[in-house]
């Protein structure tokens, strides 16, 4: 069942073209999220961040690179802020305190490998 679920959710994008920033939409007051690839080996998850909504600090096992696809946030990295915009990237090192913060509305493609 799981497998299927997994499938139905991939299968936008499995052998096709998309744009991955339409893939997930805003909401108001919210963060979406929508997992596009999930296996032993790490994932590949779509958020889209409403303005002012976050994710407070919290560390990983494992180096996670943010992929900004649209509008301005701020994710700091042991205390240290950085703002990044459409078509910036940045690795999150694992075991390193991080959050984010959107300063706009704001979508994201985060990429953990295990």
């Amino acid at each position: 069942m799981a497998e299927k679920e997994e499938r139905r959710r991939q299968g936008k994008l499995l052998g096709r073209v998309a744009r991955l920033v339409d893939q997930v939409d805003y909401q108001d007051d919210s963060i979406v999220s929508q997992q596009i690839v999930k296996s032993d080996e790490g994932n590949v998850t779509l958020f889209a961040f409403d303005q002012g909504q976050g994710l407070s600090e919290h560390t990983t096992p494992f180096d996670a690179l943010v992929q900004v696809l649209d509008g301005e946030a701020e994710i700091t990295i042991a205390g240290k802020p950085l703002k990044l915009k459409e078509g910036d990237a940045v690795i999150m090192p694992a075991s390193q305190p991080h959050a984010v913060k959107a300063l706009s509305r704001f979508k994201m493609l985060l990429t953990m490998i295990r």
